[in-house]
């Protein structure tokens, strides 16, 4: 028998929810009825906003209805990772779909533009909400260490998207800079995997050693892509003079590894050092 839990639609994250449903359900809509555009873009701006919705919504249910404490999989650790790639997801529809799509005289477009933020936002106050708090005993993806690496996961996609086979083929170098993204993309799903799964426990090593260990190994990989990337992607590659008529210029997307590879680098030094933090100074106490 289905029982039916209307206390995880009066919670404030379950209030939170409502209106994330509500606010990614007016983007898409506004967005679909104006005109559909052949371009990438556009597409990942309607596959965000669609999937956002059907997930939240997926998840709403689940939880009405109870079905969620019945799943053999950390129910904590999924809904928080979701509402972290969920937050991202979002920020970038919301910076991306102005730029390139709306105008001045655009009402729709703005209006989808405006909820879009909204909708960030309360997927950010859902992201604090679900987060574990000090002394709070919770899924390590509810943790900062935890929704780190998620951002890590979603930066590195990002760079996949950008990455285009004739930028790095030419360069050995270019090559390694791949290499890397691609490592510690398999390292941080591996770890959302397996915690999800609840996985972890079954580790024949213990689970923050070898973390430690992958994220200072990141970290040094990482600072070796940052210097290289540039140095080769742009040696005698200056920016074509038709970039500057164009709205989506090739070259762009140069500069825009460049700029997630120096944003990840960051994130790993600040994951490092938490998780640092916590096994030499926490766990001792």
């Amino acid at each position: 028998m289905v029982m039916l839990d209307f206390k995880t639609l009066t919670m404030p994250v379950g209030i939170v929810r409502l209106l994330e449903l509500f606010f990614t359900c007016i983007s898409f809509s506004l967005v679909a009825s104006v005109f559909h555009v052949n371009d990438p873009f556009w597409t990942w701006c309607m596959f965000t906003w669609c999937f956002c919705f059907c997930v939240t919504f997926l998840i709403l249910i689940l939880e009405f209805t109870a079905v969620s404490a019945k799943l053999s999989i950390s129910w904590d650790d999924f809904t928080t990772a979701f509402a972290m790639v969920a937050t991202l997801m979002v920020l970038t529809t919301s910076i991306i779909y102005p730029i390139y799509f709306s105008c001045s005289n655009c009402g729709e477009q703005i209006g989808a533009t405006v909820t879009s933020f909204l909708a960030f936002i309360l997927y950010s106050i859902e992201v604090v909400l679900t987060r574990a708090k000090p002394g709070e005993i919770s899924g390590f993806l509810s943790t900062v260490p935890g929704l780190l690496k998620v951002l890590e996961a979603f930066v590195a996609c990002i760079l996949f998207i950008c990455l285009d086979w004739n930028m790095y083929s030419r360069e050995g170098a270019l090559e390694w800079c791949v290499a890397v993204y691609s490592f510690c993309f398999i390292f941080a799903l591996l770890v959302i995997i397996l915690t999800i799964s609840r996985l972890l426990p079954l580790s024949p090593v213990p689970f923050d050693k070898v973390l430690i260990v992958c994220n200072v190994l990141a970290t040094l990989m990482y600072m070796t892509a940052v210097v290289i990337w540039p140095l080769y992607a742009f040696k005698n590659n200056p920016r074509p003079s038709q970039c500057s008529n164009q709205s989506y210029c090739l070259w762009d997307k140069l500069v825009v590894v460049s700029f997630m590879t120096c944003f990840n680098l960051v994130a790993y030094i600040v994951d490092t050092v938490y998780s640092f933090r916590l096994v030499l100074f926490i766990s001792r106490t």
